[in-house]
């Protein structure tokens, strides 16, 4: 397979925005920003498996991260996200 190396920033259409310098192999330098969610507005995890959310209170009220396992948003505490 051949190698893409590309610099940003780069915008996508599902939220994705960064100041990024790799490949598209995964070797990414710079900020990126992924989109926020409340738990009560997260998207369904289903079909999802390795998308990164921002949830601002998905460890019962504290801001995480949250990976889609392809069922369930998975918190970086390694729980599902939860509200209060």
């Amino acid at each position: 397979m051949g190698k893409t190396t590309f610099s940003g920033p780069v915008n996508s259409t599902n939220g994705f925005v960064g100041d990024v310098t790799g490949d598209v192999t995964g070797d990414v330098t710079g900020s990126v920003t992924v989109p926020t969610f409340t738990v009560a507005t997260a998207p369904s995890a289903v079909g999802l498996a390795g998308t990164i959310i921002y949830v601002s209170d998905g460890l019962a009220g504290a801001p995480t991260v949250a990976v889609s396992d392809g069922t369930d948003w998975i918190s970086a505490a390694g729980t599902a996200i939860a509200a209060t």
